[in-house]
């Protein structure tokens, strides 16, 4: 696909604020997906394209998190590696989806995101001292074959599912959750990429434009993640839900 300098430049920009929400809370994929639809690739493909610059964004992620002394790789591995069987069996089903079928029921998960996050006011983390215990840590490498799933079927709000699996069942701050988030996303999405091009035609040129936008979007993301610490990162999660949720709810 020949790309006109318009293209070039939407991509690296919708890219860019994708790139920031996906780092901070979620949904990133939701404006990303459809400017490739608009520009008139199929869902499948631009499905597929997508995880070039989601890959790119994650990896800037981590890199950037890791300097800044945020990092457990041991933890984020093997939470990673729980996701991928989800991940397997979701990108085998997505390489086959067509049209928006699931707007209602993902804006259904994100209203149970904002109770879980919002409402529920319970035990916290101590961001520099907590270690989830070992019923946590099961509960959430179980977690994470449904997160692996939804991830490599369609990626759209995987921030929103992710998210609680890390803060409310395995008790961590939000910082460390948006640091183990991009590691395990960008593993499992290796994984997915690998599926979608061996079924379709992957568009490496849109993917690369795209992922350009996103690895900037990605290191903005983890600055003010670290920076603005929990609160920011609420404010920032809180707003984009709601957003969505009456996108996908009233399909403006």
């Amino acid at each position: 696909m020949a790309l006109e300098l318009w293209q070039a430049g939407l991509l690296v920009v919708v890219g860019t604020i994708a790139g920031f929400l996906n780092v901070m809370a979620g949904g990133g994929s939701l404006l990303t997906v459809p400017v490739m639809v608009f520009m008139g690739i199929p869902g499948p493909v631009a499905n597929g394209t997508n995880r070039i610059a989601i890959l790119a964004q994650n990896l800037t992620a981590i890199t950037t998190f890791a300097r800044r002394g945020f990092r457990d790789f041991k933890l984020s591995l093997t939470l990673a590696l729980c996701a991928i069987p989800g991940a397997i069996a979701g990108a085998m089903l997505g390489v086959q989806l067509d049209g928006v079928w699931f707007n209602r029921a993902l804006a259904l998960i994100m209203v149970a995101v904002m109770l879980i996050m919002y409402f529920d006011k319970g035990k916290q983390a101590q961001p520099d001292e907590y270690q989830p215990t070992p019923q946590q840590l099961l509960r959430g490498h179980l977690l994470m074959i449904g997160v692996g799933f939804w991830g490599g079927f369609i990626q759209l709000g995987i921030g929103f599912i992710i998210m609680p699996v890390l803060n409310r069942v395995m008790g961590l701050d939000l910082v460390r959750t948006n640091m183990h988030k991009v590691f395990i996303v960008a593993v499992y999405t290796v994984i997915a990429l690998v599926v979608f091009a061996s079924q379709v035609e992957l568009l490496w040129m849109v993917g690369i434009f795209l992922a350009v936008g996103n690895s900037i979007g990605g290191y903005l993301g983890v600055h003010y993640s670290v920076a603005g610490g929990e609160r920011l990162i609420k404010r920032v999660l809180n707003v984009v839900l709601i957003l969505f949720i009456i996108k996908l709810l009233f399909d403006i």
